[in-house]
């Protein structure tokens, strides 16, 4: 019994989730019932097609209620009390009118639905009274009162409990965001916390180190046994650090976040696997070395091979054609980088010196506290220098 109660009002269920068509379905329904109980009644008293029109405007204008619920309460009133002037019997247009009043009520203020139904059913009342002989307390022509009443206030109803509902969905969206709000925030104090517990704990073996460094420096010669313990101090705050930083990193690397890189930093020991892969993309890079290479510390390097893919992707992109010139040169207190190529008569932007890849290269060299100049030569060249700073051999 169930199955075949749901089977009936699954149509009517796809129905009402589209008003569009829901609308369509209420005013056919309604035309149809009116054109019935007018056409069964036509022998005791013939209607003429102004009657038959008036029906259709009525039911037609209800497809249109959501969209102009004002108008369409007017002209449904108006077609209701031309149809009693007409027929001179009972209105069957008020079902119409009263719809219209529930939709005027659920979408507009209570004091505009109140006003707009109250008008529409006088209306109706006083032509119920002129056309259709009912007395002024005739039940019927109360009933028309007491239902675009009804209608006003079941609308009203409507109205203010879809109000209440979207804002209760409102303040539950911002009591989740607030929540959302709150815990991003408790977790960057948290991090702040472990990171000012970094410090500490990293600041103090440090300095531990170097004190314990110093003295074993002092008494390396002398007290070779006390030296020996100073270097026992220096390796188990130095592995106090690690184990400290490992756990530390642990907490604040995130659950999504991507595991740790296992391959080395890139430097100029994989210079030839990038002039092979620019090689590839179609770029003929000239490479020469001057001074005899050296290892670098790790920040320099990986600045210099960074610096050096740009520029060349960057003369790859902006260039004539013509290829690049590399130079590497070795000195005693920096390494220089210079890259040369050859740019159209009229550089496309990112090339001017004033390029986001430019500012990036700017960037690598003064984290090393060197220097980077990019300028367009007077052959049409543009030269790109990097110079970073290099410690002595003694250090």
């Amino acid at each position: 019994m169930g199955g075949s109660a749901d089977l009936l009002w699954r149509p009517w269920r796809t129905v009402a989730g589209h008003p569009r068509v829901f609308d369509a379905v209420v005013a056919t329904i309604f035309a149809g019932t009116a054109l019935l109980a007018v056409t069964a009644g036509s022998d005791r008293n013939p209607r003429t097609p102004a009657t038959y029109v008036t029906i259709a405007l009525a039911c037609g204008l209800l497809v249109c209620r959501r969209r102009w619920p004002l108008a369409v309460l007017a002209l449904t009133t108006v077609a209701a009390v031309t149809f009693t002037a007409l027929d001179g019997a009972r209105n069957i247009l008020q079902a119409a009118v009263v719809i219209a009043v529930y939709t005027v009520a659920s979408v507009t203020s209570r004091f505009t639905a109140w006003l707009a139904g109250g008008a529409a059913g006088l209306l109706l009342y006083a032509a119920s009274v002129r056309w259709a002989g009912h007395g002024w307390l005739d039940p019927e022509n109360v009933a028309i009162l007491a239902w675009t009443g009804m209608a006003t206030a079941v609308g009203d109803a409507t109205r203010t409990r879809r109000a209440y509902l979207a804002a209760v969905e409102e303040r539950a969206r911002r009591a989740e965001e607030n929540r959302e709000q709150e815990a991003s925030r408790q977790v960057t104090d948290e991090r702040l916390r472990i990171a000012r517990e970094l410090h500490d704990v990293v600041a103090h073996n440090i300095a531990m180190i170097s004190v314990q460094a110093g003295v074993a420096a002092h008494v390396l010669r002398a007290e070779p046994r006390q030296a020996e313990e100073a270097l026992g101090h220096i390796r188990q705050a130095a592995r106090s650090v690690l184990e400290e930083l490992s756990t530390l990193l642990g907490v604040l690397r995130q659950p999504g976040d991507p595991d740790a890189p296992t391959e080395p930093a890139p430097g100029l020991g994989r210079l030839a696997d990038l002039l092979g892969t620019l090689a590839t993309a179609g770029l003929r890079v000239s490479y020469q070395q001057a001074g005899q290479a050296r290892p670098l510390p790790p920040t320099v390097d990986l600045a210099a091979y960074r610096i050096i893919q740009e520029a060349l992707t960057n003369a790859h992109k902006h260039g004539d054609g013509r290829g690049a010139r590399l130079s590497v040169e070795y000195t005693t207190a920096a390494l220089v980088v210079e890259v040369h190529n050859f740019v159209p008569a009229r550089p496309t932007p990112g090339h001017n010196g004033t390029g986001h890849g430019l500012v990036g290269m700017r960037e690598r060299a003064l984290t090393v506290n060197g220097t980077l100049r990019a300028d367009h030569a007077v052959n049409g060249e543009f030269v790109l220098r990097a110079r970073l700073p290099l410690p002595g051999d003694d250090a």
